[in-house]
């Protein structure tokens, strides 16, 4: 079983046939570091399974990089909103490390409900899923302290910490590096 199967599992209630049905859509792919996967305005026209490696989700504003997110292995990847509904993309998304991703382009992702019967119910969950995140990450920013937003992805994200620019990080939890940094020193303390 492939990554990508035992990422599906977990999430989607697939029996071993439609496991394999749905997996057959996804290729694999390889991104170098410092390649893009989507640009602003540009159409996104697939999703990806992050299957190793690091994909920096951001913006390009006057005058600094807003990052919203930075993709590890076992997530999935896309402008959701372009690929949905047809829309320019908002983000840049591009690979922080060398990269390999499992992809299913947007026609065959339309397609799965004539190979999966209860594709619509899956997609439905999935969904709700990302909602679900998203709701998650609002009510941090809204409830939370710069240091807890930072505890908690610590605690869950240790490797991001080595892996990544610090400025990054400390776009996504919504502080300026000088904040980030200071919190660091105050825990060695």
């Amino acid at each position: 079983m492939t990554d990508l199967e035992q990422y599906l599992q977990t999430y989607f209630d697939f029996d071993q046939t439609e496991l394999g049905k749905v997996a057959a859509f996804f290729k694999p792919e390889m991104l170098k570091k410092g390649d893009y996967y989507l640009r602003t305005g540009r159409s996104c026209n697939k999703l990806s399974f992050v299957q190793s490696g690091l994909l920096r989700v951001y913006v390009e504003l006057e005058d600094r990089e807003v990052t919203q997110w930075i993709s590890t292995n076992g997530y999935f990847i896309t402008d959701l909103s372009s690929l949905v509904f047809d829309k320019p993309s908002r983000w840049n998304i591009q690979a922080l490390t060398d990269t390999a991703i499992y992809t299913i382009d947007k026609s065959d992702y339309n397609q799965l409900g004539r190979y999966i019967p209860k594709w619509p119910q899956t997609e439905k969950l999935f969904i709700a899923h990302c909602f679900t995140t998203l709701e998650d990450r609002v009510f941090s920013f809204l409830s939370m302290t710069a240091e807890q937003r930072y505890n908690i992805l610590f605690e869950s994200n240790r490797e991001l910490f080595n892996q990544v620019p610090l400025q990054y990080i400390a776009s996504m939890l919504g502080m300026t590096p000088e904040t980030i940094s200071r919190i660091r020193r105050k825990q060695l303390f």
